[in-house]
């Protein structure tokens, strides 16, 4: 047979292209012909996972310590992630509820395996990550977008969640702080929108892999509104081991038997080398040198949000947490794609259009990510300035 006439799956007609990638893409063929790009598009820090970490995996792969782990992780790994909900958030959680997974990605597909069935809606907000939604297509379910303003700092409220909320809807997926926006939902409505979930027997998923990255407001995780509340997290942003692909979900115990079973025919387990890394993430050595980053991180969102409002750009909301900013540029352009396509041209500065993020208003927004470094913010800054004069 030829491969020409394979015919594909129908659900594929649900995951769109991912338009960040497509623009990275560009990029780097620019970059071939010898043009010098500001990155601000991909969200992936600068900072690479620390010493420590890097000598931990270089210590386990001398050791030999390579085989396959159980597919729910590393007991000493699943109680050091206890022990960092306990520390930051005052949380105690069992280790028995903690499942290392290979990077959030893989918590995503868990739990989406485990919870949603075919032919029934997630809530989401609009604008919200575009592969969280393509988990849900990629089970046969339908991420129903809700459309989020500004006003209400482009997260989903309870009144919305029970608004929307119909016989084909399975739960709800939040992302706090989220990606593209960068802010977070507050706790009293986390905790409503929990409420509501349960007055209908539905489930909550909630992604937590910026809540490390919170920069105002006191330490929280949607861990402490109860068991039922299914969190995924990941080492890639805050302990910056992106390639890494190390995660966790953090489920109730009568969910842990179906996504262990889930794991181990989907992914047998996480990398063992990430798993043993990943231990030296939770030392005190370790601690100080991410904390030094969240901070030169907050440092940087603190310069580029005035920078960008001075070309003309306007921030609706102040982002809270994550390394994003959401800037309405309806003010230079009608149409963000467009932009972000002269502007990597012209000024050779990568920023990403709203087109991947939903369907509200995607040539209105665009996603900024100032996870690079301030030089490279600043010459940034420096070529908008002289584009837009242009």
């Amino acid at each position: 047979m030829s491969a020409d006439l394979l015919k594909l799956a129908a659900r594929l007609e649900h995951i769109a292209p991912f338009h960040v990638m497509e623009l990275a893409k560009h990029a780097a063929a620019l970059e071939r012909q010898g043009r010098h790009i500001i990155h601000m598009g991909i969200g992936e820090p600068d900072f690479t996972a620390p010493q420590p970490v890097i000598d931990a995996a270089a210590r386990a792969m001398q050791d030999g310590r390579l085989q396959y782990t159980a597919a729910t992780g590393l007991p000493e790994l699943r109680e050091a992630i206890a022990g960092h909900y306990r520390h930051v958030y005052g949380i105690e959680v069992a280790p028995s509820r903690i499942v290392v997974t290979a990077g959030a990605s893989a918590a995503l597909l868990l739990a989406c395996a485990a919870l949603v069935e075919k032919n029934t809606e997630v809530l989401m907000s609009d604008p919200s990550y575009p592969c969280n939604r393509h988990f849900v297509a990629a089970f046969d379910g339908q991420a129903r977008m809700i459309a989020c303003d500004a006003a209400q700092r482009f997260q989903l409220s309870a009144q919305q969640v029970d608004a929307h909320w119909s016989a084909k809807t399975r739960g709800v997926l939040l992302a706090s702080p989220s990606n593209p926006t960068g802010t977070s939902v507050a706790p009293t409505e986390l905790a409503s929108i929990a409420d509501v979930v349960r007055k209908r027997n539905g489930f909550v998923i909630v992604d937590e892999i910026y809540n490390d990255l919170r920069y105002d407001g006191t330490p929280f995780s949607a861990v402490s509104l109860g068991e039922d509340v299914i969190v995924i997290n990941s080492f890639s942003k805050y302990f910056n081991m992106t390639g890494w692909r190390l995660g966790w979900l953090v489920v109730p115990d009568s969910l842990g038997p179906a996504i262990e079973k889930l794991a181990q025919n989907l992914f047998i387990c996480a990398s063992s080398i990430a798993q043993h890394a990943g231990l030296a993430c939770f030392t005190p050595e370790s601690r100080a040198i991410y904390e030094d980053r969240k901070a030169e991180l907050r440092r940087r969102r603190d310069y580029i949000v005035p920078a960008l409002e001075s070309l003309g750009f306007h921030v609706p909301v102040m982002p809270d947490g994550a390394f994003y900013v959401y800037a309405d540029c309806s003010a230079l352009s009608d149409d963000a794609d467009q932009l972000s396509r002269a502007m990597l041209e012209e000024a050779g500065v990568v920023m990403v259009p709203g087109l991947d993020f939903g369907v509200a208003a995607p040539r209105r927004y665009l996603r900024i990510s100032y996870a690079t470094s301030m030089e490279n913010l600043e010459e940034a800054i420096r070529r908008l300035r002289g584009f837009f004069a242009r």
